[in-house]
């Protein structure tokens, strides 16, 4: 049974810190059970952000939250890995027995927060937290515009981490990529090649010599182009000057945006992965980003969010309703699901970077359809099963899979 809030003197069954993907769906989905929520974001949507890429195993999380994510957004067939200089290229197909979508992430978040409110949660922008206190008794926030009383928190704050680097917990993770730096072009020019890219929504993935690029079609015949560096970054160059030299450097993308014109600056993302030694404890829970944080190459992060704010959502009920949201071991059991799908998609990257993965797995899976089978179920974002001969191997540490 669900305690009175007022009797009991909180302001909020659940506080949720971070109004992205994460935070949105842990609001939402705690709200349709009936709790009181309160969604805190410092910023406000729309605002723009990567992570475009979406995996079809985030569609029964969308479900759940009554929204239409096809609206404006390209549909995804698959992802395409790529080596220019070998003229070697692998299509897995993805959206097999569920649907995806490129999206564009500006309006995405914002439908997802909207749908928040219209869920019932207490929506708050430009409001950023300054302080939190998990303690037995409660949870105490301090922001710049209030203080509020709760019974929970649920630390949805992306790359900020703020439990994580509260506690000083966050490890990051060397051996990924160092950092990306991508931009935007519209007005992509008719031709087969580009009119294929659009007709089939496929994330194309270049491998280069320094890490990668992401090539992600998107609705009006825009693209997101990013450059993944794993390696040290030449001393000649800045960011930006190395982006226009892989750029030009690939024949792909030199005929993919001649005539385009690129309508959003270059960014620079750095600090990518990392995971935190403390993703719950009394009272509080992370999720999505704040969990953890990953390589992009696999599009693991919307997907991750989406995943983990639902689990955490589902046992925070649990924990309100019986009384037990006290318990710092409230989410151990639901931990252990989070780690099997980020230590999946970890060591899947690890493989990418560290034993070429592509050229000896990728390139070759047209000779074993089981295998591409598996590969395909890991990059659709399966990764709850107990048949997946690859992620076992991932799971044990193998370094390759014959």
């Amino acid at each position: 049974m669900m305690l009175d809030n007022k009797q009991n003197g909180f302001d909020y069954d659940v506080a949720v810190v971070g109004g992205g993907p994460a935070g949105s769906t842990a609001a939402t989905l705690l709200a349709q059970y009936g709790h009181k929520v309160l969604l805190l974001e410092s910023g406000r949507h729309p605002r723009f952000h990567i992570g475009e890429s979406m995996l079809p195993f985030s569609e029964p999380v969308i479900q759940r939250l009554g929204i239409d994510w096809s609206a404006g957004n390209l549909s995804k067939s698959g992802a395409v890995f790529i080596d220019e200089a070998t003229e070697q290229r692998m299509y897995f197909p993805l959206a097999i027995n569920r649907k995806t979508y490129q999206i564009e992430r500006a309006p995405f978040d914002q439908m997802l927060f909207e749908n928040a409110g219209k869920h019932g949660v207490d929506t708050h922008q430009d409001e950023k937290v300054l302080d939190v206190a998990c303690q037995p008794a409660g949870v105490d926030i301090v922001s710049d515009k209030g203080q509020y009383h709760c019974r929970y928190l649920i630390d949805a704050t992306g790359r900020s981490a703020l439990m994580g680097r509260k506690d000083k917990a966050i490890r990051r993770i060397d051996n990924l990529g160092k950092f990306a730096v991508y931009t935007h072009f519209e007005n992509i020019q008719p031709g087969e090649e580009a009119d294929e890219l659009f007709r089939s929504g496929n994330i194309y993935v270049p491998v280069v010599d320094i890490g990668w690029i992401w090539i992600i079609p998107l609705a009006e015949r825009r693209l997101s182009v990013g450059l993944v560096v794993q390696k040290e970054r030449p001393k000649d160059c800045d960011a930006e000057e190395l982006l226009r030299r892989y750029l030009a450097a690939s024949p792909l993308l030199s005929r993919l945006i001649t005539g385009a014109a690129q309508f959003a600056p270059v960014r620079v993302e750095a600090d990518f992965s990392y995971t935190n030694q403390s993703r719950y404890g009394v009272r509080y829970a992370c999720c999505g980003d704040a969990a953890g944080f990953l390589d992009p190459v696999f599009s693991s992060g919307v997907f991750l969010a989406f995943t983990s704010a639902a689990r955490v959502a589902d046992r925070v009920h649990v924990g309100l309703s019986d009384g037990r949201e006290a318990d710092p071991e409230l989410h151990t059991e639901d931990d252990d699901q989070y780690l099997l799908g980020f230590n999946t998609m970890r060591l899947f990257v690890e493989r990418f970077y560290q034993s070429n993965i592509v050229h000896n797995l990728f390139f070759e899976a047209d000779r074993d359809p089981d295998l591409k089978a598996q590969i395909a179920q890991l990059l659709a974002g399966d990764l709850w099963v107990d048949d997946n001969k690859l992620q076992q191997s991932l799971l044990a540490g193998r370094r390759s899979v014959s």
